[in-house]
């Protein structure tokens, strides 16, 4: 069956007519698959998607995502960042699934962030919740140790949220990067005082909402909250999101901090 897929000019430039044309008329493309930008399900037998290709120095992945998160386009990354979209697109065998949790011997999971606005304290709060797909083992581990996801992010500054009535005190040398109303990356400090690394970075800018993006020029910080793979998942709305983020700061499941905003 056709899909309902989108394929820029540049996208067919790099991988050929006859590619292009096998995806349009649904060889070659899946049905459904996790949106590159915003990490949700899509169907491109239900609704208008894109071909995003990603492209390093030796490698290039097709990737897909709702066209009304991103366009379809060639993203250049560097070939280690390649890596962890190959990962976080096609997971370890390359059949299209998601990333694999991590363990003894496989591959390292794949941070996930969606973006909201959070009520605290009769205040609107820009805030991104971070979460794994899998398991996350300390560097240089096998992680046979289980999931250390919560206490790397404490040894970092983040702190325990036990209930969601209070700002997030201030994580000082991280920030949220924003460019032109899009979410490009987290910032953590560098090495020996060196300057600001992305802890996470998106494949393609990932869209935030106009409110969103108003509150946070408002306050200049953003509220990030972290818990381990599979205590929020993937929610439609907001106040689905704020239940979740409820359910897991009651069950010590939860840190977060606050990150002042760079960029506009």
């Amino acid at each position: 069956m056709p899909r309902m897929l989108d394929v820029s000019e540049d996208v067919r430039a790099e991988i050929g007519d006859a590619e292009a044309d096998r995806l349009l008329v649904g060889d070659n493309a899946p049905g459904s698959y996790d949106c590159t930008s915003c990490r949700t399900p899509g169907d491109s037998e239900q609704e208008r998607t894109s071909t995003v290709l990603f492209v390093g120095d030796e490698t290039a992945v097709l990737a897909f995502a709702h066209a009304t998160c991103i366009p379809s386009q060639v993203v250049q990354v560097a070939e280690e960042q390649l890596q962890g979209a190959v990962r976080s697109i096609t997971g370890d065998d390359g059949s299209g699934g998601a990333a694999q949790p991590q363990g003894p011997s496989t591959e390292q999971a794949v941070l996930g962030i969606t973006s909201g606005l959070v009520l605290i304290d009769d205040e609107l709060h820009p805030a991104l919740v971070v979460e794994p797909t899998g398991a996350i083992a300390r560097p240089g581990t096998d992680g046979s140790r289980g999931d250390e996801f919560l206490q790397l992010l404490l040894e970092q500054g983040f702190h325990p949220v036990h209930r969601m009535d209070q700002v997030p005190a201030v994580l000082h040398g991280w920030s949220i990067l924003l460019a032109m109303g899009q979410l490009h990356a987290v910032l953590q400090p560098g090495t020996g005082g060196g300057a600001p690394v992305a802890w996470w970075q998106a494949h393609a800018p990932l869209q935030v909402t106009e409110g969103w993006r108003t509150a946070a020029n408002k306050s200049q910080t953003v509220l990030v909250f972290a818990a381990p793979a599979g205590s929020i998942g993937q929610q439609p709305r907001e106040d689905l999101l704020r239940d979740a983020l409820d359910r897991a700061a009651a069950a010590g499941l939860l840190v977060a901090a606050a990150m002042p905003l760079a960029g506009t």
